[in-house]
């Protein structure tokens, strides 16, 4: 009886890579924090650096920790992913395009 309990074309990470991501993980959680406790910064310029250290945070994890990449062997795990992404937009903004509506209508 075999315990081999990776799947078939299951990529694994080794002590490099997990390093690299964990290196830039801490990277990217530093610059914006750093960025608030010095002040000094316009509240736009922390915004939008807050939201791109996020991207970026999101695209680390995903590549280093969760070894999605373009490979046919993660095909189904890139698009499932891609589909929760279409469907958390879809729901946000029609949320928001409802609240925006509904806003509007009660102040005529």
């Amino acid at each position: 009886m075999s315990h081999d309990h990776n799947a078939s074309g299951a990529a694994h990470g080794n002590t490099k890579q997990y390093t690299i991501g964990f290196i830039l993980s801490i990277i990217l959680t530093i610059i914006p924090f750093g960025m608030v406790m010095a002040g000094g910064f316009s509240r736009g310029l922390l915004v939008a650096v807050i939201a791109i250290t996020a991207v970026a945070q999101v695209l680390v994890q995903l590549v280093y920790f969760l070894h999605m990449n373009s490979s046919s062997e993660q095909r189904w795990n890139v698009i499932a992913f891609v589909y929760t992404v279409l469907t958390i937009a879809i729901l946000l903004v029609g949320s928001v395009w409802i609240m925006n509506y509904l806003h509007y209508n009660m102040m005529i």
